[in-house]
């Protein structure tokens, strides 16, 4: 990517309460699903400034965050020393670029909708995770491309969960299951977010 298409929105992204709220309800979900250790080390897809891992960072020892923008993982960066687990910098475009696997688990929050092939994606996924590993990938349901007030960077509008839950078991994953996360609360309606979770 040659620009960054999140430079604009990284100094205020976490001052928007309905996103805050959403990423909460999300670490609730994936916390209630897996169980989590300080032995584990996570990746955390789509990190942005850090407002998943953050919250899931008191329960497992080290968290790999991958984000493509470099705005994004400076405002994670400026706060890393304050999480409460070790925490690395990996600025890639996962989607074009491999990294060393052997992750516990991989988590996300509301980035497969920027990905342009989701089945890829859940096929490296499953290629990154050590034997019994799990992902917990939450995203929008499928919607009428009203969420975001523009689209540059935004491939899908939200995922139908059976369909995704089928690129799960395609990509190798077993035990797939998809569950409400959370909901973010817009005026116009309500944006229902789900959690994928399935183990390589």
């Amino acid at each position: 990517m040659d620009r960054d298409l999140f430079a604009h929105k990284a100094d205020s992204y976490e001052r928007n309460a309905r996103r805050v709220d959403n990423v909460d309800g999300i670490a609730r979900a994936i916390r209630d699903a897996v169980p989590l250790h300080r032995a584990m080390h996570l990746m955390d897809f789509g990190s942005g400034t850090g407002l998943l891992l953050e919250r899931l960072a008191p329960q497992v020892g080290r968290i790999t965050a991958v984000d493509i923008s470099p705005a994004m993982n400076r405002q994670l960066e400026a706060k890393r020393a304050a999480l409460g687990c070790e925490v690395v910098l990996c600025q890639v475009d996962l989607e074009a670029t491999d990294i060393e696997g052997g992750f516990d688990g991989i988590v996300s929050s509301m980035s497969l909708h920027h990905v342009r092939d989701v089945p890829a994606l859940l096929a490296r996924f499953h290629r990154l995770l050590a034997p019994g590993g799990f992902i917990a990938l939450s995203d929008l349901d499928t919607e009428d491309g009203s969420f975001h007030s523009e689209d540059t960077g935004v491939f899908h509008f939200g995922f139908d969960r059976e369909a995704i839950a089928a690129a799960a078991r395609e990509a190798g994953f077993r035990d797939v299951a998809v569950r409400d996360a959370s909901v973010v609360r817009k005026p116009e309606r309500d944006y229902p977010v789900f959690l994928l979770l399935g183990r390589r």
